[in-house]
């Protein structure tokens, strides 16, 4: 099961080989949209840089995920697709990388770009958080104002995910479960209910990755 960086994710790490300095921009990108707007930030970010080489792989509904790589100038095959093997092997989806290059006077020859590069998105991913998307139900409960946050509270410590809390002459919280059978006792238990939630479908949550 490919993983995703979480929501938001955007980090910059730098390694160096031979005097060349690497900067890896590492993001989240849901679409090939917003993958091509990182790589177009970054651009703007370090206009002076010789090479911006990239790779993404962004995932889409009942179909293969979208790849992409660019060597930018360096020796074909050199960088974009080493980069984009990396994101691969990393089991990685929803994920853009930019490697930019500052040239340090000293070539690398094709071997050693091919290490370069991939060593630049590799320890950028080292330290990277991640998690997992799972589709879950989502079900409605209705509960008092005075009883909301000793329900919510409870629901979280019996390891319900509680999505949204809609305030109200109730409050509506929503909790995404993986298994409504096992989490149907555990409502009527806190709701001191027979009332069953209500169905709302389902969702995609992402999850953390214990690593």
């Amino acid at each position: 099961m490919r993983s995703w960086l979480p929501q938001g994710f955007f980090a910059r790490t730098e390694t160096e080989e031979k005097r060349s300095r690497f900067l890896t921009t590492l993001a989240r990108a849901d679409s090939e949209d917003e993958a091509r707007a990182i790589v177009a930030q970054v651009r703007g970010t370090f206009p002076d840089a010789r090479h911006h080489c990239l790779a993404f792989v962004v995932n889409v509904a009942d179909a293969q995920p979208i790849e992409r790589s660019s060597d930018d100038g360096e020796p074909a095959g050199t960088a974009g697709m080493p980069m984009l093997e990396v994101l691969r092997g990393a089991q990685l989806g929803n994920t853009v990388a930019v490697v930019t290059r500052y040239f340090g006077g000293v070539l690398l020859g094709t071997g050693g770009l091919v290490r370069a590069y991939s060593d630049a998105v590799a320890t950028a991913l080292a330290d990277a958080p991640r998690v997992i998307p799972q589709r879950r139900v989502m079900w409605g409960i209705d509960v008092g104002p005075a009883d909301a946050g000793r329900v919510q509270g409870a629901l979280m410590n019996r390891g319900l995910d509680v999505v949204d809390a809609a305030w109200g002459s109730s409050v509506r919280l929503t909790v995404a479960v993986s298994d409504p059978g096992l989490a149907l006792p555990i409502v009527h238990e806190l709701t001191q209910s027979d009332q069953d939630p209500i169905e709302l479908g389902t969702r995609i949550v992402e999850v953390p990755l214990a690593r």
